[in-house]
């Protein structure tokens, strides 16, 4: 979770995989609190647009998150999405789950992994809320639950 005074001074300048969002990302990690410590796992993202890629993951350890920009050696899973995509997910204005069906998401890896533990990656999205109430969308899409996380 973001630090409250830091909320309003991310309002209206976090843009969706940019490097201020990624910061705040990284804060909202290192900030998180009673992540379950069974939660082991790391998803790589690979956020195509425009002839160019942006790689990041996310790994649980240990009651720990981290976010990192580029690759990890040996992730859980894989997702594979373009940018538009990527963002309603983020938003919330897309499922993870109706853009896999629907071809827009593609999976490498143990899925296993993601079903083994979902009920404690829902946890996480408690963790990145702020942030996601912070961001601004390509098409100044605004994040489901009038952004506020």
């Amino acid at each position: 979770m973001i630090v409250p005074g830091r909320t309003a001074s991310l309002r209206h300048v976090v843009e969706f995989l940019s490097d201020a969002w990624f910061d705040a990302m990284s804060a909202a990690a290192r900030e998180a609190h009673a992540v379950p410590v069974a939660l082991d796992l790391v998803v790589q993202q690979l956020v195509d647009g425009d002839g160019s890629s942006v790689d990041w993951f996310l790994e649980v350890r240990g009651g720990a998150v981290a976010v990192t920009r580029g690759r990890h050696p040996t992730p859980s899973i894989t997702f594979r999405l373009d940018a538009a995509t990527a963002a309603a997910i983020q938003s919330g204005r897309s499922s993870a789950q109706a853009a896999f069906m629907s071809g827009r998401l593609r999976v490498a890896g143990d899925v296993r992994v993601l079903l083994d533990q979902q009920e404690a990656l829902h946890e996480l999205d408690d963790v990145f809320a702020d942030v996601r109430g912070a961001t601004t969308y390509p098409g100044g899409a605004v994040p489901v639950g009038g952004g506020g996380g």
